[in-house]
């Protein structure tokens, strides 16, 4: 990783370890945006999130998609809720369309309008809180400039979705491939929810004491653990490959590594934390809640193991 690339990191984690604790996070998902606007308004001006993927020319910052992948990973340890994903592919869609919207897209990279890209219409990230609405097949990509939007109250509450449904829309250009990127993308949060997960866990097993000792000393204990850590890393090392070198079989093959990861990692986490887990006031169920929607998001894994199975045989 560059030095850059790992300043960017370390920048946007002191944000998050600032302004996004367990309680900040809470309030968040419960507002009426569904996401923090003051640290919304930090990431945009002092780390320039919105701007990343937008050349330097259109007010971005012209960096690279590996850079946005590093800022949702950092977002994604905390279930921060913002609309960064959304609006990041809405922009790849714009740069992508036939003729760019260069004051949609300054204004996306300013972080003053949201922005959101449609796959499915029952399941929109942001979707009623966006201002600019993309609507992406796999074939051809059109503005979407009247709709009606509904807000969902889905499982993972970290996450805003809502229901859309198109009655205007303006052709913009052939489909680049939005959803394999929105696949890399979220893998990479997926990664970040992970990792944080398994260190919930480790520093749980450590606390908790029982029969004299701390049950993270129990050696079955320990190696679950360390089947975690693995889970994370391998799935981590797939992840940043398949950002590296983007396509649609690394897209699935990340989706489907890191949506399995998180899973089990999350699974795990709950059985070692015992009842508290699953209760309202403890953090391992948002991580439980927002495994399981996030690898139902985009298409379940299944999905993405079809398309693999698809270039093997």
């Amino acid at each position: 990783m560059s030095e850059e690339r790992q300043l960017l990191r370390e920048t946007v984690a002191a944000l998050v370890d600032k302004h996004a604790s367990p309680a900040a996070v809470r309030e968040a998902m419960e507002s009426e945006r569904g996401y923090d606007e003051s640290l919304w308004t930090l990431l945009c001006e002092q780390v320039g999130a919105a701007a990343l993927v937008v050349p330097e020319e259109l007010g971005g910052a012209g960096g690279e998609l590996a850079d946005a992948a590093v800022v949702l990973e950092e977002l994604g340890k905390a279930l921060v809720p913002t609309p960064l994903l959304g609006t990041i592919l809405a922009e790849l869609a714009l740069l992508a369309g036939d003729e760019p919207d260069t004051e949609a897209l300054e204004g996306m990279a300013e972080g003053t309008s949201v922005g959101t890209v449609v796959f499915d219409p029952d399941y929109v990230i942001n979707g009623d809180i966006a201002d600019v609405v993309i609507g992406a097949d796999g074939d051809r990509m059109a503005r979407w400039t009247e709709l009606t939007a509904n807000r969902l109250d889905a499982m993972d509450l970290t996450r805003r979705l809502a229901r859309v449904e198109v009655q205007q829309s303006t052709d913009i250009g052939s489909d680049p491939g939005l959803a394999d990127t929105a696949a890399l993308l979220l893998a990479a949060e997926q990664i970040g929810a992970a990792s944080r997960c398994l260190d919930l866990t480790v520093q749980y097993t450590k606390d908790r004491v029982q029969f004299g000792r701390p049950i993270g000393s129990f050696q079955a204990l320990k190696h679950r653990m360390a089947d975690m850590y693995v889970a994370v890393q391998a799935a981590r090392a797939v992840v940043d490959e398949a950002i590296a070198a983007p396509s649609p079989t690394s897209a699935a093959l990340a989706r489907f590594s890191a949506s399995e990861a998180f899973t089990n990692v999350a699974a795990e986490a709950v059985q070692m934390h015992g009842g508290i887990a699953i209760t309202w006031e403890h953090d391992i169920q948002l991580y439980f809640k927002r495994a399981h929607g996030s690898a139902q998001l985009l298409g379940p894994p299944r999905d993405h193991l079809r398309r693999l199975e698809s270039e093997v045989f």
